[in-house]
């Protein structure tokens, strides 16, 4: 909008500005310079007339204005957080990556077809954003926080002092001192039910020198050799890139079968309980895992039938 606005202003003091003057002012490829133009005639309406004479263009309509753009609250909020993802992603393509933290409006799919490159794609739920807003709330604040907190043994009541938000494989994680625990844990934020930030302060220092505790892992000390699951599915994928985020090592897409890499099991678990795929067939570690959950949640469903009736 930056640059739309400075089109704008040159064609009103007459001009006469064009694709390569908009291109040399802010850097950027003519090719982007000419999307910027369409999209301020296509997509803001404006009645621009090329001038051969002038060799740049000008309003057939002097009267035109270019029209009030804002950003809802929810909007922020979602950019907020993708900001915060590209800033922790480290991996294929890192340098270009962090830059959309900074420079999201910059990016777009065409430019980054141009540079070669594919950038991850983050899930925007709306609940992940809520408890990523809360938790970065209480993180400024210094507030101790009440949530309830999903694990292979059940729901949680848990009070804890959120020291850092932190993204790694493809999952958000807090890191916070647990009181019950009285110790640091490394909590996952998609198995955060509930958030409720208190009005108590802590003292960060106090809870940083704490030792880590069960239930999480040291930030200093996670799986660096990723695992791989070979997952055959129903169809042939579109890219042979990534599988929803998840990177594939090697496919066989004529028989849509694809060995994908992950890092953080007990996410890789639940990605595979909310997929669609034909057959996991391997590790065989894997399988035991996810069919050893899978029965669990069967045991709890029918527990749950056997108390209703």
């Amino acid at each position: 909008m930056h640059r739309i606005r400075w089109f704008d202003s040159q064609i009103r003091e007459g001009k006469y500005p064009s694709s390569t003057q908009l291109a040399q002012q802010f850097e950027i490829s003519k090719r982007q310079a000419q999307r910027d133009i369409e999209y301020l005639t296509y997509s803001l309406s404006a009645p621009l007339l090329y001038v051969a004479k002038y060799r740049g263009y000008c309003y057939e309509n002097k009267t035109y204005a270019l029209p009030l753009l804002y950003m809802t609250d929810e909007e922020k909020k979602v950019l907020k957080y993708l900001a915060y993802r590209y800033r922790q992603y480290n991996y294929d393509n890192a340098a270009s990556v962090n830059r959309v933290a900074h420079l999201l409006e910059r990016f777009s799919e065409e430019e980054t077809e141009e540079l070669g490159q594919r950038l991850p794609i983050f899930e925007t739920n709306p609940q992940l954003i809520h408890v990523f807003e809360r938790l970065s709330y209480a993180i400024s604040q210094l507030l101790v926080v009440r949530i309830t907190y999903r694990d292979e043994s059940g729901l949680l009541q848990l009070s804890i002092r959120p020291l850092k938000l932190m993204s790694q494989y493809n999952s958000d994680y807090v890191i916070a001192y647990c009181e019950e625990a009285d110790k640091q844990r490394l909590l996952r934020l998609g198995s955060i039910n509930s958030v409720d930030v208190t009005t108590a302060k802590f003292e960060p220092m106090d809870a940083e020198t704490l030792e880590w505790g069960a239930g999480g892992t040291s930030a200093g000390s996670p799986q660096r050799k990723p695992y791989t699951a070979q997952v055959k599915l129903a169809q042939p994928l579109a890219s042979s890139d990534s599988w929803h985020g998840y990177r594939i090592r090697s496919s066989t897409p004529e028989q849509a079968l694809y060995t994908v890499e992950f890092h953080e099991i007990e996410s890789f678990l639940h990605h595979l309980m909310v997929s669609d795929w034909e057959a996991l067939l391997a590790p065989r570690w894997l399988r035991e895992q996810l069919d050893a959950l899978c029965t669990r949640t069967l045991e709890r469903l029918g527990e749950g039938g056997a108390a209703k009736t």
